[in-house]
């Protein structure tokens, strides 16, 4: 059987063409650095859009079994699960093809919240608004890369709060306010609370931007092979923003 997905420690830069620039450099950090110090997760290859584009958007054969262990992996070593309702394991899922096409492709973050999960990463992290501002973030990003939704109404949303609050910008939001804009999100489109489920539209959201307006002429006017396709890399979320000791700088942000 095809291999769809290969884990970070699996690959490394030589693979650019099967695991995309992303997934290459980030496998090649993890064999230089060590599985220690880089986030760990796994790259659905180039080879598996190329396939799911010819079968009509359709899944090759296996990919969504190998995805599953590829996950219980990824899990296991991060010694937390995805959608967990006390200490939840969220992560990205971000294109990355051979040749670079800045801001052509889609991404997805904080990946794996849903209703029960972010009131674990409130309890985990001790800071309440940072869980539902991830949430809130989350949900508006998945409606728009997943579902369609224009971020203008989004964006209307957003301002709408912060004149019904009397606030100018969307930090100063309390929880109570970064709850009520969820809801209001998830009202745009029908929201997934299954975490798999996220995952598996948010690859197929990935994989159907490389047909995306953009993309194809960004390939037009730098001479891009539309064949190609792009692979997508899921890793687990490492935050700068949980608080005030937090690292200043994110690998999935």
């Amino acid at each position: 059987m095809t291999q769809w997905v290969y884990d970070f420690s699996e690959g490394s830069k030589d693979m650019r063409d099967l695991l995309g620039g992303k997934g290459a450099n980030v496998a090649e950090m993890t064999r230089v650095l060590g599985s220690e110090r880089v986030p760990a997760g796994f790259t659905i290859t180039t080879e598996a859009c190329v396939a799911y584009m010819k079968e009509g958007q359709q899944e090759p054969d296996g990919m969504a079994e190998q995805v599953a262990e590829a996950l219980e992996r990824l899990q296991e070593t991060a010694g937390k699960r995805l959608g967990d309702d006390e200490d939840p394991l969220l992560v990205s899922v971000r294109s990355g093809a051979r040749e670079s096409m800045p801001g052509m492709l889609d991404t997805v973050l904080n990946l794996g919240l849903n209703d029960t999960s972010v009131e674990g990463l409130a309890r985990a992290t001790e800071n309440e608004r940072f869980a539902w501002d991830s949430y809130r973030r989350f949900v508006q990003m998945f409606g728009n890369v997943s579902h369609g939704i224009k971020g203008e109404q989004f964006e209307d949303a957003i301002k709408k709060i912060k004149q019904d609050r009397g606030v100018k910008d969307d930090v100063e939001l309390d929880v109570d306010a970064l709850k009520e804009l969820t809801e209001t999100f998830k009202g745009l489109y029908e929201f997934p609370q299954d975490p798999q489920e996220q995952l598996r539209q948010a690859i197929r959201a990935v994989f159907d931007s490389w047909n995306g307006e953009r993309a194809v002429e960004y390939r037009r006017l730098n001479d891009i092979s539309d064949e190609w396709g792009t692979a997508a890399s899921v890793q687990q979320m490492v935050f700068g923003n949980k608080g005030d000791t937090s690292s200043p700088w994110a690998l999935g942000r």
